[in-house]
């Protein structure tokens, strides 16, 4: 526990990180990775170009510091953190490292505002918060180890085959090289695959979310190969164009909070914005094979049918089950899709139209994930609806993103 004295000085620290908190984590960024560059096989490197990872890590501390007296507070954002930490192997020894080097940066950005007492009170809430992670992480590692079918850190799956499921979205199916049993999960989790591109001096890790349901023998992700040069492109490219059926990849057991409430029987809307649509698939196939008289209303969107994904398969569930309803909206339909009417809203998904295809709002349970432009509408959409707060669920792709001008998601 902290003294009062010490919870005094952060708390006062407060305005501070609010005006240099970037600042301080971008130096923190730089200085750990130069002083320690194999750690740069463990961060998303195109998270770190685009700065999403310095403001996560900003949020994160901004967020520990204004809640310093009652850390449980932010517990569920822990949480959050802990599975991405443990789906992409961070260690208790990574801890001490991460510390020196926040202390460090700090000292750096503020010059001599960061007097021994400041830098002396941070280090002792640092290590305090960072005991939290260690135990919720700890338990994390346990629990995927241990459980049916659980390993521990990596794991080799064979690429089984690759299907093309869209112009920009391929499916893989993974097995284990092992043949050994399969971990289940829980419907929109996600897996870290490890790759290293050729001529690349490091591993890249991405999570990606499992597109579908638990209970198979293999385990199946549906990636997005981004257009353009930088880091998000190499990998994804790399992924479609470099791997190859029968190659292996290595993988870490399923993790993250963002899971479909099994136990619940309200109706579900599912509301996807591109890629963003795995985990969605990954609920749709659950509740249509455990909870098939469950309402559910899958809401789409899509630049146009050529990178609509499953669309035929989402048809197919949609018409076995009187329950569930489906909608598409293309913000850029083509003359075929025109011609066709395979789309139900031209342009962009918006307030007023899904109040019009979502019938039961008041009751309902809502998911979405997308883009972060596209979340911050739907979110903003449920909140002028007043639907409370433990019946939204969404999910980032990456580090911590801002809704409503506050922390929502994980550090990546």
């Amino acid at each position: 526990m902290l003294d009062q004295q010490t919870i005094n000085i952060i708390k006062s620290t407060v305005p501070v990180l609010e005006k240099y908190g970037k600042d301080i984590t971008a130096q923190f960024y730089k200085t750990l990775f130069s002083k320690h560059p194999e750690l740069l096989n463990i961060f998303n490197h195109a998270n770190q170009k685009q700065g999403r990872q310095q403001t996560a890590l900003a949020n994160a501390v901004y967020a520990a510091a204004v809640n310093i007296e009652n850390l449980g507070a932010i517990l569920p954002v822990v949480k959050q953190i802990a599975h991405k930490h443990r789906s992409l192997g961070v260690l208790p020894e990574h801890y001490p490292i991460v510390g020196e080097n926040l202390l460090q940066a700090i000292k750096d950005v503020l010059g001599d505002a960061a007097t021994d007492e400041i830098i002396g009170a941070w280090g002792k809430a640092y290590g305090v918060i960072a005991d939290v992670f260690i135990s919720v992480e700890q338990d994390m590692y346990t629990e995927a180890k241990e459980q049916h079918g659980g390993w521990e850190g990596y794991r080799n799956f064979v690429v089984d085959r690759k299907v093309e499921e869209s112009d920009v979205i391929t499916s893989f199916y993974l097995r284990p090289e092992d043949g050994k049993p399969l971990a289940s999960f829980k419907p929109g989790q996600y897996i870290t695959v490890k790759l290293q591109p050729e001529g690349d001096a490091y591993t890249h890790l991405r999570q990606y979310s499992l597109s579908d349901a638990p209970g198979k023998d293999y385990y199946r992700i549906s990636v997005k190969k981004e257009s353009g040069s930088g880091v998000d492109g190499v990998v994804s490219n790399y992924l479609h164009n470099g791997i190859l059926a029968g190659d292996v990849l290595p993988v870490t057991a399923p993790a993250g909070d963002f899971v479909l409430e099994m136990e619940s029987e309200r109706p579900v809307v599912l509301i996807s914005g591109g890629v963003g649509q795995t985990p969605m698939i990954s609920m749709l196939n659950t509740i249509a094979e455990k909870q098939p008289e469950r309402e559910v209303t899958f809401i789409h969107a899509a630049l146009n049918s050529s990178t609509h994904a499953m669309r035929d398969h989402v048809n197919r569930i949609v018409s076995e089950h009187d329950s569930f309803k489906s909608y598409v909206a293309y913000s850029e339909p083509t003359e075929g899709d025109r011609a066709a009417g395979n789309f139900d809203k031209d342009g962009f998904v918006d307030s007023k139209w899904l109040s019009g295809v979502v019938a039961d709002r008041d009751n309902a349970d809502f998911y979405f994930c997308g883009p972060v432009p596209f979340m911050k509408n739907i979110y903003q959409t449920l909140k002028s609806w007043g639907i409370p707060a433990d019946r939204v669920h969404y999910e980032f792709f990456g580090p911590a993103g801002e809704l409503e001008q506050a922390e929502v998601t994980a550090v990546n």
